[in-house]
């Protein structure tokens, strides 16, 4: 049967068709037919979509991101409650949420109020979107309407930062932020480089004189070690750092510098620690020349035990910020008395086999890293900026290393 020009088959696809075309003309009234047929991808797509929409064009996460500018998806307390009392929050926060939020501040123990908790008070309920707001860090969007929640395990060079953050951070949005951040670029050079150069003094000297045992031979002749019959060659202040008196000592040394001072460095740059290494050093040669006048001086003591310090002085200062900082505390002084120990007995007790070796650079480079340390790590100065203690730690410094270089002036032809 042949159909006339301009007729139409009728079909379900029409019909359905014909009444969409219908229900959009009349604005949603219709008095025909009306199918119970959707397509369920489509509703997917929309559904997906919408909830990403609700997450990018959330007005709680613009609430919260005007209080957290830096993003590190938590605000203190202190900046917290300033927000409830704000006008704009006042407006956008019913009263009844801003009451539970402001006893959640009070009932917390810790130092700030998380994206998440704020979510979880103005949500009331665990939606799908409430859930993608908590684990917004762990989103990926792959297109506009695929919107998934990707929950895995971070790499071992991640866990790795995050472990380290822990241990040489104090504040938990530092520590945050460190993890998220660091990328090893550039990478911590000057603990591995002042490592290698060590390393290589001491088995050149160890050939060239033929023997090497725990507490020998001293390299005496060498134009690298300070010798206080030869003051005015200044360069001796600073290149005994690479010499040692036996592998005994440079096993400490560096094993010290490598477990502190590498992850030092990688908190807070190869200058900064290059800084507190130095000034350790110095500390070290400049205190012997007024300590110990008679005394040969080697190794890098000096610089190793300024990084100690520094490190203590963040254990002390951020006590209770900080875990387990008992047992840290415990454990710097027991390796820190242990070696000081070792090196009084070695000057005073100990059979002499050659010119005696001075341990006051462990006392005075400790000193440097007690006030240079606060001077220039991070979180000191972020803390310490405008109270006394850093003007005290920049005084103490300044004025011993100016009475150290003036006795010097002052005495050219001792001992």
């Amino acid at each position: 049967m042949l159909l006339a020009s301009g007729a139409s088959i009728p079909t379900i696809a029409g019909a359905v068709e014909e009444e969409y075309a219908q229900s959009e003309a009349n604005s949603g009234h219709c008095d025909g037919y009306v199918t119970d047929h959707t397509d369920l991808a489509s509703e997917i797509d929309i559904d997906e979509s919408e909830y990403r929409r609700e997450l990018l064009n959330d007005r709680w996460r613009m609430l919260f991101d005007k209080y957290d500018p830096e993003g590190f998806g938590e605000i203190p307390l202190e900046d917290f409650l300033v927000a409830l009392q704000s006008t704009e929050w006042k407006t956008e926060i019913p009263a009844n949420k801003r009451d539970i939020l402001l006893a959640r501040v009070k009932e917390s123990r810790l130092q700030a109020i998380t994206f998440q908790d704020f979510v979880n008070v103005m949500s009331g309920k665990r939606t799908r979107s409430f859930k993608c707001a908590v684990h917004h860090r762990d989103r990926e969007v792959c297109s506009e309407n695929d919107f998934h929640l990707l929950l895995h395990e971070p790499p071992l060079f991640r866990r790795m930062v995050r472990m380290i953050g822990d241990e040489f951070l104090t504040e938990e949005r530092d520590r945050k932020y460190y993890a998220d951040h660091y990328t090893c670029c550039p990478p911590p050079l000057f603990i591995i480089l002042i490592t290698l150069v060590e390393l290589g003094f001491f088995t050149y000297y160890t050939v060239a004189m033929g023997e090497v045992n725990p507490s020998g031979p001293v390299p005496i002749d060498s134009v690298f070690i300070y010798r206080p019959d030869k003051r005015l060659e200044l360069w001796r202040f600073a290149f005994y750092m690479f010499l040692h008196a036996g592998w005994l000592h440079l096993l400490f040394n560096l094993g010290v510098q490598v477990v502190v001072g590498l992850p030092l460095e990688m908190v807070h740059g190869s200058l900064r620690i290059a800084a507190v290494y130095m000034a350790g050093v110095l500390a070290g040669s400049l205190g012997t020349s007024v300590f110990d006048t008679d005394v040969y001086l080697v190794g890098a003591s000096g610089g190793v035990y300024a990084l100690l310090a520094a490190h203590l002085a963040n254990v002390l200062l951020n006590y209770n910020n900080m875990e387990f900082g008992i047992v840290r505390l415990i454990g710097i002084f027991i390796i820190a008395s242990a070696d000081v120990g070792f090196a009084i007995y070695d000057r005073y007790a100990a059979e002499q086999m050659g010119p005696p070796v001075s341990y006051v650079a462990h006392l005075t480079g400790a000193l440097a890293g007690l006030t240079i340390g606060l001077l220039v790590l991070k979180n000191f100065e972020q803390r310490l900026h405008e109270q006394l203690l850093w003007w005290v730690a920049l005084g103490v410094y300044a004025a011993c290393t100016i009475f150290a270089v003036m006795y010097n002036l002052m005495h050219p032809d001792y001992p």
